[in-house]
């Protein structure tokens, strides 16, 4: 594995824990970064009784000062990841009359500046050495839009456009940018934010199905490593951003058939 030192946002829990200890299992040196503190040396501890090796920085990635003086402690005493993986993300899938202006900014704090931030600050070392990678763990609301999550949508699509732009200006550098987009995946995310798997449009088991984190894990592992620009999971959504780019009315719609059919059957 060419990446040595391994640093993953929100790795306390779901995708963030299993990529953390698919990296670790890969021998890599594992960076942990989250906000639950006992759950972070947790992910920490199991990393290293399998024999890996992993280091946990405690931090709530919504503080753009801690954030910088986090990093600027990792450069220092460990050194640049070879990996950053921006996997951290917050936020409800609520109505707009129902999201306040706090619970919209806090979206944008997490995942977009805290992704900003963080990519910022290791970047210009990974250019300087020509060698690095970042990757930008996202969901489908960046490229599809459905009611009763604007404020989710629009932050999302915000990752997104930082993680192409950066694609563009990076490349020739020797830092590879991949987007990782993952359809639902069953983590404590749900339980984090109540009231927000009601408005998951319903879709087909059979075509989507929910993903596990171990999978969604493997996606990210397997799409940094071959430096992919653009990895999807499951595949059929791959279809779906085709057909929206190209029909968008008639997609719109069957998302909010679908998104009002889910709200039916779970309220």
């Amino acid at each position: 594995m060419a990446a040595k030192l391994v640093l993953v946002t929100g790795a306390s829990s779901g995708i963030g824990e299993a990529t953390a200890l698919r990296y670790g299992a890969a021998g890599a040196h594992v960076l942990l970064l989250a906000r639950n503190a006992e759950r972070l040396y947790g992910v920490a501890h199991a990393i290293r009784e399998a024999g890996g090796t992993a280091t946990a920085f405690p931090i709530d990635l919504q503080g753009s000062e801690a954030t910088k003086e986090t990093a600027a402690r990792i450069e220092a005493e460990i050194g640049t990841p070879d990996l950053l993986i921006n996997n951290a993300g917050a936020g409800r899938w609520l109505p707009l009359v129902e999201t306040s202006p706090e619970d919209a900014r806090a979206m944008i704090d997490v995942p977009y500046l805290a992704a900003f931030n963080l990519t910022r600050a290791f970047a210009p070392a990974m250019i300087a050495r020509r060698a690095g990678g970042i990757v930008f763990v996202t969901s489908p609301a960046s490229y599809l839009a459905w009611p009763n999550a604007s404020a989710y949508i629009a932050a999302r699509r915000a990752l997104a456009g930082f993680a192409e732009g950066l694609q563009s200006e990076l490349k020739g550098t020797g830092v590879a940018v991949t987007l990782v987009v993952l359809g639902t995946v069953d983590t404590p995310y749900w339980e984090h934010n109540p009231d927000s798997l009601e408005n998951v449009p319903s879709a087909n088991p059979w075509l989507m199905p929910t993903l596990s984190p171990a999978q969604a894990a493997d996606a990210i592992f397997a799409g940094a490593a071959r430096k992919t620009l653009f990895v999807v999971k499951p595949a059929v959504y791959r279809a779906l951003f085709v057909l929206n780019a190209l029909f968008p009315k008639t997609v719109a719609s069957q998302l909010r058939r679908a998104a009002k059919k889910a709200r039916g059957s779970k309220g």
